[in-house]
C-alpha cells in the first residue's frame, strides 16, 4: 500500500526554532501515571510512540523544584542533576528513531500541597492550595519571583544536559500552573509590576521564556504551551485577554502550543465534543505569529488533520490520546493503512493514570503500559508455536480482541457469537447516545478481523459445552460477558432488601435494547462510573422523568478521573434529571421505593413507575462450567484447555476486557514464569544498572 497523496502534506519536516521536525505529527506533553517512579516503563512507552512514527515525542509535566511537589501524582521531576538518569532514558529511546524530545516544564504554585517535600506552597498571592483545605500557599515576594527564574533556568540547562530538543514554558490547563496563576486575575491579586494589568500579569512569562531563551535557546527549541480560554468568560482566561497574549509575545518562543482549559475542556470526552473541537478558540492564533503553531483536538482522521493543515489552524497535529490509542498511527497513514488506526474513543480511561498514581492504560490499546513491563508491542506480537486451533466463544471486547490477536499470531481461529452482531456489550451500551462513539472498540476489531482468512466467524451461533466438543478445537476461549443484577447487591448492599418488588425492575439492559420504560424512573447508581448516568441522560432526552439515586456523596465520582465528572452534572442538571446523593433501597414496592439515608437510616419515598439497578455485575460463565464437569472428556474431542476470558471471568470495564483478551492470546501457548508475570522496578534494581545514581 501507499500513502495517498492528500496525506503528504503530514509528512514535510518543519522547521523549530534550531531543530526540524521530520513531519507533522506531534506528541503533545501528556501525563502516564508512569514518571519518575516507573522509568523504564515510561521510557520504553515513549520511544514505541517515536518507533510508531511520532515526528516529537514529549514528557508529561516535569516539576523543576521540591516547592512544586506532585505527590502523589506521579509525573516527571528536575529537581537536581541526580534526576537526569531518568530523562536520558527517555531521550535515548525517542532519539532511536530520529525523533525529536521535548520536556514540559512546570511549576504547580498552589495546585500542589508538597505533601513529599512538606515544604509550604507558593502563589502570586497568598491562597489556600488548591488540593487541600488544611494548607494555605504564601504569596511571593520579589526575591521568590528571581528564585523561581532561577529555578527555571537551570531546569532548562539541565534539560539540555539531558539531551532535550525541545524546552517547554507551559502556561496551560488553568490553575495547574503557577505561570498560568499569574496570568489569572482571580489568582493574581499584586500590587506591583507583577499584577494589576494584563502586561504587568504577562511580565513573569514574558521573563521566563527570555531566560529560556537565552539559556537554552541556540541548541534547544522554546516551546510556550498555553491555554487561550478557560470557558468561563470574564472570570477566567477569554478570547480577548489571550490574543492580546498572543500578539505581545508572538515571536519569542520557537512554538506556540495552544489549547482550551481546564483538562477536561482539553481532554474533552467523547460524551461531549467531537474531533476537532477546539479549533474555533485556537484559529486564531497562527494570524498572530510566524511561529509554527501546534494544537490537539483528538485527531483520528488524516483527512481532518490535513484540513487543519490547509485552512491554516495549525502547522503541526498534536495529540495526546490519539498516540496512546495507536502508537503507530503517523506510520499507519505513511504506508496508506489509515483504515488500521486504533481510532481513541475519547473514554479518557488513560487519564485514570495520572489521578490514581498507576501506569496507564487504554481500552483500546492493551500494550499501553506493557512495552516495557511485559515486553508488549503494539504493532509486533510472537508468532505462534503450533498449529492447534482455537475456538472463541463470544464476539464482546474480550473475544474479538483475542481472537484479532490470535490471528495476528497465525493461529487458525473460530469465533462463535449467539447474537446477531459482533460487539457484545460494546454494541450494546453505544446504543445509548451518550456513549456512541464507543462503537470503535467493536468496529476496529470487526473489520480487521473480516480480512483475516485464518479467521472463521459465525454469528446467531450459540454454543453448548456439547457443540464446542464437537467442534474439537485444541484451545476454548470462553467470552460469554456478564449481565447486570437485579437485587441491588453492590457496594453499598451487600443483601438484597428484603421488599423487593420484581414487576418494577428493568435491567439496564432492556433500555440499551432501546426499550423506554414507563416513568417516572428511578436509577440506582451503586457502580459510580459512567453507565448510570448515561442511563439517565438517555431517558431524560427522551422526555422521561428520572430520579438517580446513589449511597455516594455525588454521582458518578469515578468521573473525576476520567474528565467526565463536571460534564455530565452539567448535563444532567440541564435534563432536569432530579439527583438524591447518600441514600441507598429500603424496599421496592408496588409504584415507589423506599431510600434509607446512609448515615441515619431515615427514610423517605419516591412514587415511581420503574426501577433500574445499576450496581454489580454477575458473569455469565455457565457454559464454562459445563465444560469443567466434562473435563474427563475433553483429550477425547482434541480439547486441550478452556479459559474464561473479559467480563465471563470477571466483569470490569470494557478496557479490562479488551487487556484479558489480548493478553489470553499473547500467551496462550507460551512459557510464562509465575514468579516474574512482569518486571517491576525497585531502587536496588535502579542502584545497580545505573551507577551513575547516588548512593
Amino acid at each position: 500500500m501507499t500513502m495517498e497523496p492528500n496525506h503528504r502534506i503530514l509528512f514535510e519536516p518543519l522547521k523549530i526554532g534550531p531543530k526540524t521536525t521530520k513531519n507533522r505529527f506531534y506528541q503533545v506533553p501528556h501525563c502516564n501515571g508512569m514518571g519518575h517512579r516507573w522509568p523504564r516503563t515510561m521510557a520504553e512507552m515513549r520511544g514505541v510512540k517515536a518507533e510508531g512514527g511520532w515526528g516529537v515525542v514529549c514528557t508529561e509535566e516535569c516539576s523543576i523544584h521540591p516547592t512544586s511537589d506532585l505527590t502523589p501524582a506521579t509525573l516527571m521531576r528536575l529537581w537536581d542533576d541526580s534526576d537526569l538518569p531518568v530523562h536520558r532514558l527517555m531521550v535515548d529511546k525517542v532519539h532511536e528513531h530520529s525523533a525529536l524530545a521535548g520536556i514540559q516544564l512546570v511549576h504547580n504554585g498552589q495546585s500542589v500541597s508538597n505533601y513529599l517535600s512538606r515544604m509550604p506552597s507558593i502563589a502570586p498571592s497568598p491562597a489556600p492550595n488548591e488540593t487541600s483545605n488544611s494548607t494555605q500557599a504564601r504569596g511571593m515576594d520579589k526575591d521568590d519571583i528571581k528564585t523561581l527564574r532561577r529555578w527555571f533556568r537551570e531546569a532548562a540547562l539541565r534539560s539540555r544536559e539531558a539531551g532535550y530538543d525541545i524546552v517547554y514554558v507551559y502556561a496551560a490547563h488553568g490553575i495547574m500552573t503557577l505561570l498560568y496563576q499569574f496570568l489569572l486575575k482571580r489568582f493574581n491579586h499584586r500590587t506591583d509590576e507583577y499584577g494589576g494589568s494584563l502586561e504587568n500579569r504577562v511580565r513573569l512569562v514574558r521573563e521566563v521564556l527570555e531566560d529560556t531563551k537565552d539559556a537554552v535557546g541556540h541548541d534547544c527549541a522554546v516551546a510556550f504551551r498555553f491555554a487561550v480560554d478557560e470557558l468561563m468568560g470574564e472570570d477566567g482566561m477569554h478570547s480577548a485577554e489571550a490574543e492580546d497574549i498572543v500578539g505581545s509575545l508572538a515571536e519569542l518562543p520557537d512554538l506556540w502550543d495552544v489549547n482550551v482549559a481546564d483538562w477536561g475542556n482539553d481532554s474533552l470526552p467523547s460524551r461531549f465534543g467531537n474531533e476537532g473541537s477546539q479549533e474555533d478558540y485556537v484559529r486564531f492564533v497562527k494570524n498572530l505569529t510566524t511561529k509554527p503553531v501546534v494544537g490537539v483536538g483528538r485527531f483520528t482522521s488524516p483527512d481532518t488533520m490535513v484540513s487543519q493543515i490547509k485552512r491554516g489552524v495549525l502547522d503541526l497535529v498534536g495529540a495526546a490520546r490519539p498516540s496512546i490509542a495507536d502508537p503507530f498511527l503517523p506510520t499507519k497513514i505513511e504506508e496508506g493503512r489509515s483504515h488500521e488506526i486504533r481510532e481513541c474513543i475519547g473514554c479518557n480511561m488513560c487519564t485514570t493514570g495520572d489521578y490514581v498514581a498507576y501506569p496507564m492504560r487504554c481500552t483500546q490499546n492493551p500494550t499501553m503500559g506493557e512495552e516495557w513491563r511485559k515486553g508488549w508491542h503494539p504493532e509486533r506480537i510472537p508468532a505462534a508455536t503450533s498449529e492447534n486451533t482455537v475456538l472463541v466463544v463470544g464476539g464482546g471486547p474480550a473475544g474479538l480482541e483475542a481472537a484479532l490477536a490470535l490471528s495476528n499470531r497465525g493461529y487458525p481461529v473460530t469465533l462463535a457469537e449467539a447474537g446477531e452482531k459482533l460487539g457484545g456489550r460494546v454494541i450494546r451500551e453505544t446504543a445509548l447516545a451518550p456513549l456512541r462513539q464507543w462503537n470503535r472498540v467493536a468496529d476496529y476489531r470487526v473489520n480487521l478481523l473480516s480480512t483475516r482468512a485464518n479467521v472463521s466467524t459465525f454469528t446467531q451461533s450459540a454454543m453448548t459445552a456439547q457443540s464446542v466438543m464437537e467442534l474439537g478445537h485444541a484451545h476454548v476461549a470462553i467470552a460469554t460477558g456478564s449481565h447486570w443484577r437485579t437485587d441491588f447487591v453492590g457496594i453499598h448492599h451487600r443483601f438484597a432488601p428484603e421488599q423487593l418488588h420484581s414487576p418494577m425492575i428493568v435491567t439496564p439492559e432492556t433500555i440499551m435494547a432501546g426499550k423506554t420504560p414507563i416513568g417516572p424512573v428511578l436509577i440506582f447508581d451503586d457502580d459510580h462510573y459512567y453507565l448510570g448516568s448515561a442511563l439517565a441522560e438517555q431517558l431524560a432526552g427522551n422526555g422521561v422523568d428520572v430520579v438517580l439515586v446513589t449511597p455516594a456523596a455525588e454521582v458518578a465520582g469515578w468521573t473525576h478521573f476520567t474528565l467526565e465528572y463536571e460534564h455530565i452534572q452539567v448535563r444532567l442538571r440541564e435534563l432536569g434529571v432530579e439527583i438524591i446523593c447518600n441514600h441507598g433501597i429500603a424496599a421496592v414496592g408496588d409504584g415507589f421505593v423506599d431510600l434509607a439515608c446512609v448515615f441515619t437510616e431515615k427514610t423517605q419515598r419516591k412514587d415511581v413507575a420503574t426501577v433500574v439497578p445499576v450496581t454489580s455485575r454477575i458473569s455469565d460463565d455457565s457454559l464454562y462450567h459445563d465444560l469443567l464437569a466434562q473435563k474427563d472428556a475433553w483429550s477425547d474431542h482434541g480439547i486441550k484447555s478452556v479459559n474464561r476470558i473479559g467480563d465471563c471471568y470477571a466483569p470490569g470495564t470494557i478496557a479490562m476486557a479488551v487487556y484479558g483478551g489480548h493478553e489470553f492470546a499473547r500467551t496462550l501457548e507460551a512459557p510464562v514464569d509465575p514468579a516474574s508475570l512482569f518486571r517491576r522496578e525497585n531502587d536496588f534494581e535502579a542502584h545497580k544498572r545505573w551507577p551513575e545514581f547516588p548512593s
